[in-house]
């Protein structure tokens, strides 16, 4: 897949999972790699500046696997800026399947 496609639409992914419930890192690579091929180099950027940003905040949880692992729990200003971009998300999937149509002849 594309990587500017990927880099684009993994700030989304990573709010629309942890709007379900709170997850660890290496957990929210597992469940973005299900989908789609990552690096696991690339979420824990995008983690550290959403949480700069106060759409997440974190804390750690003990676990039997390990060491305690840092969670990341969506904010009320993550939840609200979720809400836009699934807005912003669906009119421009919307704009690109409709130029697809348009421009894609079914022969």
């Amino acid at each position: 897949m594309n990587v500017q496609f990927k880099k684009g639409v993994l700030e989304l992914c990573v709010l629309v999972l942890l709007d379900k419930k709170d997850r660890y890192g290496y957990e929210l690579v597992q469940k973005i790699s299900d989908q789609i091929e990552i690096s696991e180099g690339s979420v824990y950027p995008l983690l550290r500046r959403l949480t700069k940003e106060e759409y997440f905040t974190t804390y750690l949880q003990e676990s039997s696997e390990g060491p305690s692992r840092k969670y990341y729990k969506l904010t009320d200003k993550g939840r609200t800026y979720l809400k836009e971009l699934i807005a912003e998300w669906n009119e421009f999937t919307n704009g690109v399947n409709t130029l697809i149509k348009e421009g894609v002849s079914n022969e």
